[in-house]
């Protein structure tokens, strides 16, 4: 019996999505291969606290894993394994984590032979591994976490392990030319660690012996010599080669990695083949950007971290933003995220409308894996003109501007009043909502609101906005509301716009400006939600009350008073 249906595997072939484009290499390796499963890995570096970016590589091979599902209608079984390269040892001192004095005493040791500055596990990189597998766990996704000190104390990895030494003369060969003269002097794919001090150590090998699998070293400082198997953990390889290994040992069909990692893919892919491996499918994706545009750093801890962005908007929020335009370098900031969960919503809102072509081509498939939810719409008015709709996060936070509240309840008070009957129990995506509209217009939107009052034709225009509102009945939809704030702008020759879509002189389309003006006079930002919408949910009688308040002053002198209020005592 098929797993997916006929119609969407079909779309599926078509698609131009970016992962389904990924899954047909996927498709044709398979084909030259002969494997019957298919392995998917990322990559994880626990010297610092897990970040954005490093989510994102989860997330984008889920989609390209789950894209894959659907070409092949299930029948290949496919495995994702995250895997943590915590056999490392601690180069540096993360600059935003405790104890750091702690950690300055190991360094150089293996992460997971770190003690943990939080306290909470037996080592740093232990501590680091979970607070990744914790967020994985949290949104849902479906992968095999594995350590890398586990990974090589099992012996998981040493049959390869074997082959590179084997083929040690190979492996130097092809990193020597990627080396500047002074690092080629001492440069070798194995480290020892050290049976004494617990140092990875960068150090010549001297010797080896392929038949024993031992390699035989010096230690710098007490001129020890030393020989130490290559097999059982008691030592690891350079991460050029241990990529490599990995690939190979663990039989890893895609990966993808950041694009700062191009040269480094080329030289792992071609240690690959030294070892008689094959390299893994994959790409190479732009680098996300903090504020000022400078790439973020799991050590610097700048840009945002996981829980940050869970503060301000949902986990769907944080994938679309990891879906799109993977290529691309994006800017990751607190700014980017109130778009981020309206344009979520707007995809969610279209996706039943939509036949399996553009469906697929929808985010919202990719980012819940072929299964989106139904989006939680409230219903307005009755009969013929009950309109259905989502309520956007933009709009919340216009809405908590002017209620002067930071109480959920205040808020519900208002869209129970716009919409009878919902609730947080019956529309608990929307009662979330609140909660992350309430807590980004607190720490960023509130404190960069700019109020400006208005001119003598501004004044004119919302006294006439005012009298419209009066002349509305109580229940007024947001279309009425929106078509009599049209109606006052047109009759104004600033606010004319004879040039849009069936304008007449009679009837002219209205510009932008009044919009804009509406923005900051009355909330202080250059754009805003629907001002129909606005005004129905807040109610006629409080946005008349706002209209008045603004054109007296009062929402400047409030601001102002806020703002002096927020100035350190020694300002």
């Amino acid at each position: 019996m098929p797993a997916f249906e006929p119609a969407l595997i079909e779309a599926a072939r078509v698609s131009a999505a970016w992962p389904f484009e990924e899954a047909k290499k996927l498709v044709a390796r398979l084909q030259k291969s002969g494997k019957r499963e298919v392995v998917f890995e990322t990559g994880y570096g626990p010297s610092g606290l897990p970040h954005i970016g490093t989510f994102g590589e989860v997330a984008r091979t889920s989609m390209v894993r789950h894209a894959f599902q659907v070409l092949t209608d299930g029948a290949i079984p496919t495995r994702l394994i995250a895997f943590s390269d915590d056999l490392d040892g601690l180069r540096k001192v993360p600059d935003n984590v405790p104890n750091k004095e702690l950690l300055a005493q190991h360094l150089g040791k293996p992460l997971t032979e770190v003690p943990d500055p939080f306290g909470t596990h037996d080592s740093f990189g232990r501590h680091n591994n979970a607070r990744l597998c914790a967020f994985l766990d949290q949104f849902g996704f479906d992968y095999e976490f594995k350590s890398s000190t586990d990974a090589y104390r099992a012996g998981e990895f040493d049959a390869t392990l074997l082959r590179m030494l084997a083929r040690f003369d190979k492996i130097m060969s092809i990193m020597l030319a990627t080396l500047r003269e002074e690092r080629a002097a001492t440069y070798s794919p194995f480290l020892p660690i050290h049976p004494k001090t617990r140092i990875v150590m960068q150090v010549p090998i001297e010797a080896r012996d392929v038949e024993a699998g031992t390699i035989t070293w010096t230690d710098p400082q007490s001129g020890e010599r030393f020989t130490t198997p290559v097999t059982g953990g008691h030592a690891k390889l350079q991460w050029k080669p241990d990529w490599a290994m990995r690939w190979v040992a663990l039989g890893v069909d895609y990966e993808m990695a950041g694009k700062d990692l191009i040269d480094s893919v080329k030289v792992s892919s071609q240690i690959a083949r030294a070892i008689d491996g094959t390299p893994p499918e994959g790409f190479n994706y732009e680098l996300f950007l903090d504020e000022q545009g400078q790439k973020i750093s799991k050590s610097k801890g700048n840009g945002l971290t996981i829980e940050d962005w869970l503060s301000y908007g949902p986990p769907e929020s944080l994938a679309l933003f990891m879906y799109a335009r993977p290529r691309e370098a994006k800017k990751l900031h607190f700014d980017v995220i109130p778009r981020a969960v309206d344009d979520y919503m707007q995809f969610l809102g279209g996706y039943d409308r939509q036949d399996w072509k553009n469906r697929l081509g929808n985010p919202v498939w990719h980012i819940h894996a072929g299964t989106p939810p139904q989006p939680e719409v409230v219903a307005t008015g009755a009969g013929d003109n009950a309109v259905r709709t989502q309520i956007s996060f933009s709009l919340l936070m216009n809405l908590v501007a002017v209620a002067n509240s930071e109480d959920k309840a205040v808020l519900w008070g208002f869209l129970q009043r716009y919409a009878p009957g919902i609730s947080p129990q019956t529309h608990p995506r929307l009662d979330a909502l609140v909660g992350y509209a309430l807590a980004y217009f607190r720490d960023f939107v509130k404190p960069a609101k700019h109020y400006r009052p208005a001119d003598e034709t501004e004044r004119a225009a919302f006294l006439a906005l005012d009298a419209a509102l009066a002349a509305l009945p109580a229940g007024a939809s947001a279309e009425e509301v929106q078509d009599a704030a049209l109606d006052v702008a047109r009759a104004i020759p600033r606010y004319q716009n004879l040039s849009a879509k069936n304008a007449t002189p009679e009837r002219p389309g209205v510009s932008g400006d009044w919009w804009k003006a509406i923005y900051q006079v009355m909330f202080g930002e250059d754009q805003g939600p629907r001002f129909g919408s606005f005004a129905a949910i807040y109610g006629l009688d409080n946005t008349r009350k706002l209209i008045a308040k603004a054109l007296d002053g009062g929402l400047i002198r409030e601001h102002e008073a806020f703002l002096a209020a927020r100035q350190p005592l020694s300002a």
